[in-house]
């Protein structure tokens, strides 16, 4: 891919328009099935991977869910189409949740807010605003559906921010049976259930935390010194709500520092330096060459924590991205020696690199959570879409990680072996438990969690 391109696939996330009508959800099983006209192909939104699933069902309310559920025999819940890897596929079926969207309450006394599982943050962030409100962090693209996103704990930044499944109050998800099931925070099997890889049912709602709306300003710095990094690394990643380096590995350097501040906690102003990496004189995409048109404000004009937090704005109808992306969660006291150690393979990162990103991401309690009860930076690589050579490279990358106890993010491109991956989650054998005892059948298995979950 064209480095001109990448500003038109990196901000952008892509609804694939190949869809089919709603199947009756009142005719019995064989008809569901053998009346589905046929299906073109169906990517996902880097064009990477084409969904091997015969049919595609569109639900509009829970109980169409269920009866689905109940009739259909291999199954997954398909979200917005962001991950790079099959976990959303299925031998025979998808069950789209893209018509259980928006709000469906806001509960101003226990600071709530319920959405449909389809939701997009993009497509609710604005109200909440408009109605006095906010969640507390948002991915670099907006364009993710919230059930997606929380089921692969997708993050934002915060040296004090979990990820975004971390705001996850309540959700209710129909189970392998097709009955309704409800699970609150403090429930016995909430905190396996948030972060589900799609084992446990279809999510059909969502209750979030929220708080009160505030605004945020953005700062961006070019040129970071790798020596500066090594002797600020905790007080760099520190300075914000939200902060990003990026980096291609060359020269000994992080190309951009992006520092993201409420206005109302911060408010001093960062001046022309920031530990040795020089203010930028205008906004930026994260490639520095590329036009920052559809990036989100920046030089410190504050705006609303929907329009800053995100790296890239909502206004805009994305096209698909030709890329891959690889993510590893690396414990934060051994992040820095990491980093070091990637940048020794450099040159071989920079073959197939478009950027790197590297952030914070605050400890949780959520079992398959690459965060579960270690503060972690997260260290992102998008690719040029050569799935051979990314292949190759990662699996380099990773062998360079494995002194650090990496996590791989669940929906994008990894290869540790699954005995290793099972070993670093204290409690993978409870949502292995979790996951048979609400899908009793295995109505929700496909290829992706046969290889990393059942997998012993």
């Amino acid at each position: 891919m064209k480095r001109k391109t990448f500003i038109k696939t990196t901000a952008a996330f892509a609804a694939v328009t190949v869809i089919n009508p709603l199947m009756s959800c009142k005719s019995d099983k064989k008809k569901i099935i053998e009346d589905l006209p046929q299906e073109p192909l169906r990517k996902n939104w880097a064009g990477n991977y084409t969904y091997k699933a015969k049919n595609l069902y569109e639900p509009e309310t829970t109980e169409e869910v269920q009866k689905l559920v109940r009739e259909l025999d291999a199954q997954k819940a398909l979200g917005s189409k962001h991950c790079f890897n099959n976990i959303a596929d299925s031998p025979l079926n998808q069950i789209s949740t893209k018509n259980l969207n928006g709000i469906v309450a806001l509960d101003e006394m226990n600071m709530t807010v319920t959405v449909g599982a389809g939701s997009k943050y993009g497509d609710f962030a604005n109200e909440l605003h408009e109605k006095g409100y906010a969640l507390h962090n948002l991915a670099s693209l907006p364009h993710i559906s919230v059930a997606g996103a929380c089921a692969t704990a997708t993050h934002g930044s915060g040296v004090t921010n979990g990820n975004l499944a971390t705001a996850v109050a309540a959700i209710e998800l129909v189970n392998g049976n097709g009955e309704i099931v409800t699970l609150k925070r403090g429930d016995e099997a909430f905190d396996g259930a948030v972060v589900n890889l799609g084992a446990l049912g279809i999510i059909t709602k969502m209750t979030l935390d929220i708080q009160k709306t505030f605004d945020v300003r953005q700062d961006v710095f070019q040129n970071l010194p790798l020596k500066s990094l090594k002797d600020n690394f905790d007080a760099i990643l520190s300075g914000g709500y939200s902060v990003s380096l990026f980096t291609d590995w060359q020269n000994q350097n992080i190309s951009q520092v992006w520092v993201k501040r409420r206005v109302d906690q911060e408010v001093k102003d960062l001046g022309s330096d920031y530990y040795g990496a020089t203010a930028a004189t205008r906004d930026l995409h994260p490639i520095t060459e590329l036009s920052a048109e559809n990036c989100t404000a920046q030089m410190g004009v504050p705006g609303p924590w929907y329009d800053r937090l995100p790296h890239f704005k909502m206004g805009f109808t994305p096209s698909s991205g030709k890329e891959l992306q690889s993510e590893f969660f690396i414990p934060r006291e051994k992040a820095l020696d990491a980093i070091l150690a990637l940048e020794k393979i450099g040159k071989q990162i920079k073959t197939q690199l478009m950027i790197t990103e590297i952030r914070t991401i605050a400890a949780d309690n959520l079992w398959m959570s690459p965060c579960y009860q270690q503060d972690c930076v997260a260290i992102h690589f998008t690719w040029e879409q050569h799935p051979e050579e990314v292949g190759a490279l990662v699996k380099i990358i990773e062998k360079v990680l494995e002194p650090f106890n990496y996590r791989p993010h669940w929906g994008k491109v990894f290869a540790i072996d699954p005995t290793i991956l099972h070993s670093r989650y204290s409690k993978y054998v409870e949502f292995l438990s979790l996951a048979k005892r609400l899908d009793p059948m295995g109505k929700f298995k496909n290829d992706y969690l046969d290889q990393n979950i059942y997998n012993a």
